[in-house]
């Protein structure tokens, strides 16, 4: 069992803030469901947990009767609803239930942001807590190992990816056959019913697009032309699919310099064995020509985690002027700037001129794999 990060800030917020909804975000098997179970375990009274798929109580959740829920949970200390987006109205059933019953404590579980949020943000205004939960960080890993296991396990984190079941599976194709039935659920099944997305193929093909330029970036107008759909239509997909917990991306920085690059986004997967999967494509490292590509993501994802889990703040971009200079990432927080390059090998490059005369007080660091750790592990 793998300790994860949110079980205790859950304790805690459910413990001292009972008057509060939990709301917990995140994909389809990044462990939400172990996750309140272990949080549940540790927490006195009694426990009812409802899965949104059972009818009989999706029925009574939806159904906007303080009459029928009361008896739902009557005698319940703590009420757990998982997959919460599924029920209809949730948002204002658990308004209902959290002006009339107080005392009941309240967690509930979304595998869309874009869906659980949608329905609970009006009515639940000023009533939640919020957490994502990833799948596993290299955080979370940290405390029951060593530095140096971590870096023996490198390359599977960046060929296979980190969702919790790939951790009891040991032989390569276990692993495999796990990211394709996961890809086609997660990527697809769920994405085309909570996302009115119409046409299924396109979707296919533009994840498979993206997942072919992770860190570089991408042109909306480009991706719509290769696709033969518009570019809104693009757009509204590549939303979706962040919501989805599927991509992330980020803008590129400047201070409005004429020449510095800020109109495209890059992209980023929130998992690399999702990734890798799209791309029917596990090959080891050495034999990889996106190696590079596949460092990157995995630094900037792995350090997303970190900061979201120890709640430090930061914005996030990347920065390239026309004259071809660039880095890699780029951190604004708490008024500094901070500059990254990332190299798979050990070679450490000069910052580039552009950036060290425009950008004097920022700071400027080459993550490799002897420091990548202490990037990560902050």
């Amino acid at each position: 069992m793998i300790e994860r990060i949110h079980k205790d800030i859950l304790i805690r917020r459910l413990t001292e803030y009972p008057n509060k909804i939990i709301l917990v975000y995140g994909p389809r098997q990044s462990g939400k469901t172990t996750l309140v179970r272990a949080v549940l375990a540790a927490l006195p009274g009694k426990k009812l947990e409802i899965n949104a798929d059972d009818i009989d109580y999706t029925d009574i959740l939806s159904s906007r009767s303080l009459r029928k829920m009361s008896l739902l949970v009557d005698g319940v200390d703590v009420l757990f609803i998982d997959e919460a987006q599924r029920i209809p109205d949730i948002g204002i059933n658990l308004k209902i239930l959290h002006d009339s019953l107080p005392q009941l404590r309240i967690i509930a579980t979304g595998s869309s942001s874009f869906d659980l949020a949608n329905k609970t943000q009006e009515p639940l205004t000023g009533r939640t807590w919020s957490y994502h939960l990833y799948p596993i960080a290299l955080c979370e890993l940290a405390p029951s190992t060593t530095r140096f296991a971590l870096d023996q396990q490198l390359d599977d984190f960046m060929i296979y990816g980190m969702y919790p079941e790939l951790f009891s599976l040991q032989h390569p194709d276990d692993k495999i056959e796990y990211l394709r039935g996961l890809t086609q659920s997660y990527l697809y099944k769920d994405l085309l019913e909570i996302g009115a997305i119409k046409y299924a193929r396109k979707l296919q093909d533009l994840v498979k697009l993206l997942a072919l330029q992770i860190g570089s970036e991408v042109s909306l107008n480009e991706l719509a032309n290769n696709l033969q759909i518009s570019k809104e239509t693009v757009a509204n997909y590549m939303d979706a699919l962040e919501k989805a917990f599927v991509l992330f991306r980020i803008s590129g920085f400047s201070r409005n310099l004429r020449k510095e690059i800020t109109r495209h986004d890059k992209i980023f997967f929130y998992d690399l064995g999702v990734r890798n999967a799209v791309l029917e494509n596990f090959n080891t490292l050495q034999l990889r020509s996106d190696r590079g590509s596949l460092w990157e993501n995995f630094l900037i994802l792995e350090r997303i985690k970190t900061q979201n889990y120890f709640r430090q703040n930061a914005n996030r971009y990347f920065w390239r002027t026309y004259t071809g200079a660039e880095l890699d990432y780029v951190e604004e927080a708490n008024g500094t700037v901070n500059g990254f390059e990332f190299k798979l090998s050990k070679k450490t490059p000069r910052a580039p001129q552009s950036w060290t005369e425009n950008y004097p007080e920022a700071t400027y660091e080459v993550i490799n794999q002897e420091n990548y750790l202490d990037f990560l592990l902050v």
